[in-house]
């Protein structure tokens, strides 16, 4: 024991030590010193989920592992670890990741103060620690930050002033600071949005109206030579002439000023649109996102060519492609028959999808606009969508076994999770299927295509009755009113289920001996209702399942599925139940699930095909993304 005792002892002698190193990539040892870094991160929470399960100190290279990210020779760029219920301190060893550009913890329980040495990290460009317990004072090193262009400290117990320091950081977009404990006189941020609110002794010390938005102050030009001792009538005359002057010649100079803004502002969008081929710079950013030329994406995607389609669906054509450092990308080139808007407007809709940043959700990287195209990048997903593997096998067995089913089942609902209920703007999906369930190299679901809807309504006259979704996956409401809500995406995360189940396609399931349309919700109520659960379940597993499991996604997905939308629970409350807690209670508490009513309507149809067929909207509802 005691010879054990002192290996451990020298191994965390020798892992202080390559703490320190940080002049070159590898240690003394020969240890990648970005590799001591993360595992110095590692053994500093705990991690409930095991998302860090494969970050190993033998490991030779971080790319592959899970919540980080690389740049093409190999250095760390960005750790995101969003929503993944991680607590404990963050260790100042974050520092000796250099090449950091993006660092997400938000939505967690990490507690404990921001390391100082967060400052070293001089490419940094996205730092959000919101949503989680971090303490004690905001560190001065922040200021140091001088690429910083989003930060985002909102919903912790910080406490003490904002630091002076962040007014040198010359290129912010957003600072929010807001539900801390923050005091003091506020530094003049020059950043485009300053969030404080929720901070009662910060705003208390502040004059402004406004404690929720705080915008840079306008510079103020006093007149010069006038002082408290003058007080002559002649002296008072003069000066008061002098006033009016100055003042009459700085309004003049505002409106000067202004007129100049508006046709400098007026030239720049004309400049935006005026060709497809302008050479701008590709490093230019909205937020943390990249701005592409057009030149670029249609050289990596071969002029668009149609073998490197992934997938089409109603906003476009998802290319594969590569650009000039090697990297991979999903190029989704939307319709040029939509209106997204204005630029500034398919701007800001762009940045918002951006912001929403969680492990199973597909991050936004880039975008290009101009007069004619709306192009959006996102990272290429290597093993497809949901609906493309669940048919596929290898050696005869399903490549989506049931243990995978589950965790996609999970993740999924992890990252709608995040879009209802810690987004910030919320975000409703309006079209959860198998397709738009993208899987990562480990088979992780990632919601893709989320936030899109909103972006494609801009065009329409009337919003309210324009019915966004796949026919077999939209609410019964949804398609009666055209009103979306977070209880939309649960009836589909519903039907979901029932595709990983039975491993088909919700429409057009199958018709009877009369020939009468079966849709799949309709046919697992009646084999449920009859007993005969296993009958659902996927042929090509095998009986290669949990019957208890079984029957628990079953309820949960009728739960979900409800055609009364006030009796479907919430996402946080699918996640539980999916993770076994509270299913028992919420199905013996369900009312008549087998033949639901909406409603006090009499005629409403028992079955939700019927319910389709005699909708007058089904017929606009429109699919947003095909198979990828």
């Amino acid at each position: 024991m005691k010879k054990r005792e002192d290996v451990f002892g020298v191994i965390g002698l020798v892992f202080m030590i390559l703490l320190n190193v940080s002049s070159a990539t590898l240690s003394p040892s020969g240890v990648n010193y970005e590799v001591v870094a993360l595992m110095a991160i590692k053994q500093g929470v705990k991690d409930p989920h095991n998302v860090l399960d494969n970050w190993d100190l033998s490991s030779v290279d971080p790319c592959s592992w899970k919540m980080v990210t690389c740049t093409s020779d190999g250095s760390v760029s960005a750790l995101g670890m969003p929503g993944q219920n991680i607590s404990g301190t963050l260790s100042p060893a974050i520092g000796n990741l250099s090449n950091l550009q993006s660092i997400t913890l938000q939505n967690n329980e990490f507690s404990g103060p921001i390391p100082v040495k967060i400052g070293k990290l001089w490419n940094l460009q996205t730092l959000d620690l919101s949503g989680n317990k971090f303490s004690g004072e905001l560190p001065s090193s922040l200021g140091n930050l001088k690429n910083l262009n989003l930060l985002r400290l909102n919903n912790n117990s910080l406490t003490g002033p904002v630091p002076e320091s962040l007014s040198e950081v010359g290129g912010l977009t957003l600072v929010d600071v807001s539900y801390n404990n923050l005091s003091g006189r506020l530094p003049k941020i020059s950043a485009r949005t300053f969030k404080i609110t929720g901070n009662p002794l910060l705003c208390e010390h502040n004059s402004e109206n406004d404690c929720s938005v705080v915008n840079p102050e306008p510079l103020s030009f006093p007149p010069d030579g006038i002082t408290a001792g003058e007080s002559s009538s002649g002296n008072k005359s003069r000066h008061l002439a002098i006033a009016l002057g100055t003042s009459f010649g700085a309004v003049l100079l505002l409106i000067v000023v202004v007129v100049l803004l508006i046709w400098w502002r007026y030239r720049k969008n004309q400049q935006i649109f005026f060709d497809v081929n302008e050479q701008y710079d590709p490093e230019v950013c909205l937020g943390h996102l990249r701005r592409f030329t057009f030149k670029e994406l249609r050289a990596a995607t071969d002029h668009f060519n149609a073998k490197n389609i992934l997938g089409k669906g109603g906003y476009g054509i998802v290319y594969k492609g590569q650009l000039t450092d090697g990297t991979i990308v999903a190029v989704k080139r939307l319709k040029d028959d939509i209106n997204f808007g204005g630029e500034i407007q398919f701007q800001t809709e762009v940045e918002t999808i951006s912001l929403a940043v969680h492990r199973n959700l597909l991050r936004l990287w880039g975008f290009c606009s101009t007069e004619n195209e709306r192009i959006l990048v996102y990272p290429f997903m290597p093993n497809g969508s949901v609906a493309s593997k669940l048919r596929d096998q290898i050696n005869g067995k399903p490549v989506l076994d049931w243990s995978r089913r589950k965790n996609i089942a999970l993740g999924t609902a992890r990252g709608l999770l995040y879009l209802h209920e810690q987004s910030d703007p919320k975000i409703i999906h309006r079209d959860v299927k198998a397709a738009n369930i993208l899987l990562d190299e480990d088979f992780e679901a990632v919601v893709g295509d989320f936030g899109l809807a909103k972006l494609l309504d801009h065009g329409d006259s009337h919003v309210t009755t324009a019915v966004r979704g796949t026919v077999g996956h939209i609410a019964p409401e949804y398609l009666s009113t055209g009103q979306s809500s977070e209880k939309t995406d649960v009836f589909g995360f519903g039907i979901l289920l029932l595709e990983l189940i039975t491993g088909q396609r919700a429409l057009d399931f199958g018709r009877t001996s009369t020939n009468q349309k079966v849709i799949m919700l309709d046919w697992v109520k009646k084999l449920r209702q009859d007993g005969k659960l296993n009958l659902m379940v996927d042929k090509s597993l095998k009986n290669n399942f949990d019957a208890a499991e079984l029957e628990e996604m079953v309820q949960v997905a009728l739960l979900c599925t409800q055609f009364n939308p006030l009796n479907r629970p919430k996402m946080s409350e699918v996640l539980r139940m999916l993770e076994g807690e509270g299913l028992v209670e919420r199905w013996e508490g369900s009312d008549n699930i087998e033949t639901p009513r909406f409603g006090a309507l009499e005629n409403f149809p028992q079955r939700y095909a019927d319910y389709i067929e005699e909708s007058s909207l089904v017929s606009e509802a429109m699919e947003l993304s095909g198979p990828r």
